[in-house]
């Protein structure tokens, strides 16, 4: 399995939560709220890699291309976090604002795999 490099993203990184859950509405106001699989509360990161050099945004970008070549997953560790999960990157964007320096910004989804 194919770790992230070890390159970290700039603070403000933001991490999206949403429980899935199902709602049973009962006629005289009451509701009941389910749990909906097992994996029902997968995260997802939208992280930006700023003012790095063109290499460190090679490096990253190289490694994204090639998971998303087959689609596989790859191991990355959330910032303040003591573990690494399994994540994809379905999308990122790559801007140069001056010469040797590059941003990355990426969307991590976090996936259920063993």
């Amino acid at each position: 399995m194919a770790t992230f490099p070890s390159i970290d993203p700039d603070y403000g990184a933001q991490k999206a939560s949403q429980p899935n859950l199902r709602r049973v509405k009962y006629g005289d106001g009451y509701e009941t709220r389910l749990r909906y699989g097992l994996n029902q509360n997968m995260k997802v990161w939208t992280l930006t890699f700023k003012n790095i050099s063109e290499t460190d945004s090679d490096t990253i970008e190289a490694f994204l291309d090639a998971r998303a070549e087959d689609g596989t997953s790859f191991d990355w560790q959330p910032p303040g976090s003591s573990a690494s999960y399994k994540w994809v990157c379905p999308s990122w964007t790559k801007t140069i604002p001056f010469a040797n320096v590059a941003t990355i910004n990426a969307t991590f989804e976090q996936v259920p795999e063993p």
